[in-house]
């Protein structure tokens, strides 16, 4: 008797799936010519959900030859970079020419190879990834770069012009360079360069991924399913003829994501069979990754496109924040002050932090930084 309840609940549940499906589908047929918000959610929705499968993308998308994918001529390179064998973390940050300030905030702070050096004893190789600048500022800061290229060696660019719209060809160049270059160490990372980095959080957190060997690994602040921006007028629009499916693999915000040295291997291998003309380059690593089979993991302290709340209790535990323009190097000296590894000590302390992130991170505005329930983490 039990087990005939139990074949009736899977046929009732078959049945509910069918139907839900095919409600769905029917607006997707009968609706398409309505290109709002909700309508995209909703076809987003039934692809991740419930037809759940992206090998019709993998199809359409990938070619039998390698090779597909431009080739750009180094402009400025360090082959030499990663001669050293034991690399934990070889870390991009994708960066305009014109951003100097950033760059060296950055140099002064997470992005210091020697602080890891002497804190940890662990190399991690820095590279700042660009193109080249516009036409109108070219000739002169180009030779702005190749001075600060010769003043800190740590500068790769190719001549694809740097924009928005190539931000794929910047993608391209990370993987590509890491997989001539750098494909012994352990971990690649891919930053922005309005992102602060907890690097001492990040090395104690590859450090136990090392020690357990892990593999197949992607983690970040995760988009699931996300629908193409079909609005003409909107920075991230694609048309039907660049994407024309209802939804996006799964893939992680390109603000800052990890992979192991597997993964990036493997993506490299995808980008270059993979024809697409996405030039938004998280899109374009959930594509790559989708194809080799790659599932992103989303990890609570890996923050949106929202700065993090500042207070040494998010500090504890956090991994990045976005949007840090200007006040890098006090975020920096906040957040790795000794005082706040001992904040959350004992019993008081503990539930002292868990009360503050409650009220800082649970709120019903929306904030796209950390999530509620790493609070509780």
């Amino acid at each position: 008797m039990r087990m005939f309840f139990s074949s009736r609940r899977v046929k009732r549940w078959k049945f509910f799936h069918f139907f839900a499906t095919c409600f769905i589908l029917s607006f997707m047929v009968f609706w398409g010519s309505i290109n709002n918000y909700v309508m995209s959610h909703m076809k987003s929705y039934s692809y991740r959900y419930l037809i759940n499968t992206y090998n019709f993308v993998n199809d359409s998308l990938s070619l039998k030859h390698s090779s597909v994918q431009p080739h750009y001529k180094y402009l400025i390179n360090h082959r030499e970079k990663c001669q050293a064998q034991d690399i934990l973390l070889l870390l991009f940050i994708k960066t305009a020419p014109e951003n100097y300030d950033r760059r060296s905030a950055i140099r002064k702070t997470w992005g210091n190879e020697n602080y890891v050096q002497s804190r940890f004893n662990v190399n991690i190789k820095t590279l700042f990834a660009l193109g080249t600048p516009d036409p109108l500022k070219g000739e002169k800061l180009q030779k702005r770069l190749i001075w600060e290229d010769q003043v800190h060696k740590d500068i790769i660019q190719q001549d694809f012009l740097d924009s928005f719209h190539n931000l794929t060809s910047k993608f391209l160049l990370q993987f590509s360079w890491a997989n001539t270059f750098c494909p012994h160490a352990k971990f690649l990372m891919t930053a922005d360069d309005d992102i602060f980095i907890h690097i001492p959080n990040l090395i104690e957190y590859l450090q136990g991924l090392e020690q357990i060997g892990v593999r197949d690994f992607w983690v970040g602040h995760v988009h699931r399913g996300g629908p193409p921006v079909r609005d003409k007028s909107s920075k991230y629009y694609v048309p039907y003829e660049m994407y024309k499916w209802p939804a996006y693999p799964d893939y992680t915000a390109g603000a800052a994501y990890v992979v192991s040295s597997d993964v990036a291997a493997k993506i490299y291998e995808a980008s270059q069979t993979v024809n697409s003309s996405m030039y938004i380059d998280d899109v374009f690593m959930g594509l790559c990754a989708n194809k080799v089979g790659i599932v992103p993991q989303d990890h609570v302290f890996f923050s949106g496109e929202g700065k993090i709340p500042y207070h040494p209790c998010i500090y504890e535990k956090m991994i990045t924040s976005h949007g840090h323009l200007d006040d890098l190097q006090e975020l920096w000296k906040e957040a790795t002050d000794p005082k706040v590894t001992h904040i959350s000590n004992g019993f008081f302390g503990q539930i002292y932090c868990r009360l503050i992130k409650i009220v800082l991170l649970c709120r019903l505005t929306y904030r796209n930084s950390y999530p509620c329930r790493a609070a509780f983490a």
